[in-house]
């Protein structure tokens, strides 16, 4: 693969990344006329027997949510689509260590020849061999971490970052990662068992080793259950799993808990980052960055790795918002996962998330994050402000 020169910019990033603490102030909430455009969520508990209040659609009494814990939520047959119909109650150590590993990605891939009719698309990057993160993870990129969750064809991987709330500015409780992470598109629905690893396989182990691994290394932060979900109605209504269908509209942020204990995520992580809505044109970028944990071959899913580059411009059709694109060796398993820059007052923010690449693997694109992504952002931000 073709080496690059980081760009002083994107050095700056790094550095940025790597001194992010949780007092961290949020992004700017300008956009308080943006909508949401898609939300999910359950309040339910599990574990206690408690009558907490259930969510509206699966399950919806306390005997469903047992029949729920005890493996009905296998039973794909009835896949809620609509968003009051998200449910996922937390299932106590049903991520154990040898399910976690032997989760698989959940692509995400797009034909390389665009037609005429398109929007602008500079011509593809040159490949850039990712390379992997220092370890211990959480003392170089703290705030990434991997997504699990359940569906009809089994476990399922994805990358995510803590992002700031602001309602709870030092507090967040918010995690950024792509649409197709928690939602099927126009074909399906919701995930199920949705949780947030931060810093997963922390000392970077290979994938034989981390199931024999202590706790500390496989999960240094605990198990974050989704106990919220919002993602665009456009990745609801036109997502596809190839094609790119929905790719500029494919973001989402979840809203979590622990298993156990009361801080924060960001508390507990010690870091998050702001996310840049309406960030400029990629033609004005010096260098944009990539994490993840890339799962298909030539890799395990087991470590984090990024990509830095130049980054381009891609659209999948005009009358759609053109994405970002940079050269890129990741494969599934990075979906989700943050791209970062550096904004004007020198921090570090997340612009975009890894949507979607080809099948030889040579770069990545996400979405322009704009209107529709603070609306989402916003919206689950306020829900939790009380």
């Amino acid at each position: 693969m073709p080496s690059i020169r980081r760009s002083a910019r994107v050095a700056a990033a790094v550095t940025a990344l790597l001194a992010l603490t949780a007092t961290a102030c949020g992004p700017d909430d300008s956009d308080a006329a943006a909508k949401p455009t898609a939300a999910a969520g359950t309040s339910a508990t599990t574990d206690s027997g408690s009558a907490a209040k259930l969510p509206k659609g699966l399950p919806t009494s306390i005997k469903d949510l047992e029949k729920w814990k005890q493996g009905d939520w296998k039973n794909w047959d009835k896949w809620a689509r609509d968003a009051a119909d998200f449910a996922n109650p937390v299932i106590k150590d049903l991520w154990k260590p040898s399910r976690m590993s032997g989760a698989k990605d959940n692509e995400n891939t797009v034909q390389t020849n665009f037609g005429s009719d398109q929007g602008t698309t500079d011509p593809a990057p040159r490949p850039v061999a990712a390379k992997e993160v220092a370890r211990p993870y959480h003392q170089h990129a703290a705030p990434v971490g991997k997504i699990f969750f359940d569906s009809p064809s089994g476990p399922k991987v994805c990358s995510a970052t803590v992002v700031d709330d602001p309602a709870h500015p030092g507090k967040s409780n918010l995690v950024w990662t792509a649409g197709h992470c928690v939602h099927s598109g126009s074909t399906g629905g919701w995930y199920r068992n949705i949780i947030f690893v931060p810093s997963y396989n922390d000392n970077g182990l290979s994938a034989s080793r981390v199931d024999s691994s202590p706790q500390r290394n496989r999960t240094p932060y605990g198990a974050w259950w989704a106990d919220w979900v919002q993602t665009s109605s456009q990745w609801i209504a036109t997502g596809t799993h190839s094609g790119g269908g929905g790719s500029p509209y494919d973001f989402a942020v979840l809203h979590v808990s622990p298993e156990s204990g009361g801080k924060s995520l960001q508390e507990t992580v010690g870091a998050s980052l702001p996310v840049w809505f309406g960030a400029p044109s990629p033609t004005l970028f010096s260098g944009i960055g990539a994490w993840g944990y890339p799962q298909a071959a030539p890799y395990d899913g087991a470590r984090m790795f990024d990509c830095i580059g130049k980054p381009g411009r891609l659209s999948m059709g005009a009358s759609m918002p053109t994405e970002y694109r940079i050269g890129c060796t990741m494969t599934g398993g990075s979906s989700g996962g943050g791209w970062f820059a550096t904004m004007p007052n020198g921090r570090t923010a997340l612009v975009s998330n890894t949507s979607i690449g080809p099948a030889n693997n040579t770069w990545l694109a996400g979405p322009h994050l704009g209107p529709e992504a603070q609306g989402v952002y916003n919206a689950i931000s306020r829900k939790f402000a009380r």
